[in-house]
């Protein structure tokens, strides 16, 4: 795909990673920041992209990646450690918000809580371990003498069966 093909879908897919992000973190400024990592993103591998095809399953997918990106980078996750008064007084995270938006961040709190907790407890503790501390899949395999391949497998699982329930509750 050349440059100009790419910037002629680009809206789009924004779009569609906004609409990511947004639910994933109930915010405009962290839907904007996974927009942006995004198409970045897909941009490095725009030699890789074939024209005339659909790359909205493949923006949803860098979207959702970003968005674990960013809960990683910043080494913790109000919204799944269970502390509603940390997600509602955390301005790095919700800035000002309305009391409208609280009530969304309190929601989606929830939904993630629960998405959590529907993983059965060894998939929740590689998930945890991979996508909210951050670590690494050797350390992570040196910690519970799991093959690395096997940990990819099941955090990948995990992973799914989160974003399917956050998508499943946000629609409720």
């Amino acid at each position: 795909m050349t440059q100009e093909e790419f910037e002629h879908i680009v809206p789009a897919l924004r779009e569609l990673m906004l609409s990511v992000g947004r639910s994933f973190f109930g915010n405009e400024d962290d839907a904007e920041d996974v927009a942006q990592e995004g198409l970045i993103a897909l941009l490095r591998f725009i030699d890789r992209m074939d024209t005339g095809s659909r790359h909205d399953a493949l923006a949803v997918r860098v979207a959702k990646h970003c968005c674990m990106d960013i809960v990683r980078k910043r080494k913790t996750c109000p919204l799944l450690s269970g502390n509603r008064n940390e997600v509602m007084a955390s301005p790095g995270i919700y800035g000002e918000a309305s009391p409208h938006e609280k009530l969304e961040a309190k929601e989606l709190h929830e939904v993630v809580i629960k998405a959590v907790r529907h993983l059965k407890p060894g998939e929740r503790r590689l998930f945890e371990m991979r996508q909210i501390e951050g670590l690494e899949l050797d350390d992570i395999a040196k910690r519970t003498n799991i093959a690395k391949t096997s940990i990819k497998s099941i955090v990948s699982a995990a992973r799914k069966k989160v974003f399917a329930e956050i998508k499943k509750g946000l629609k409720t």
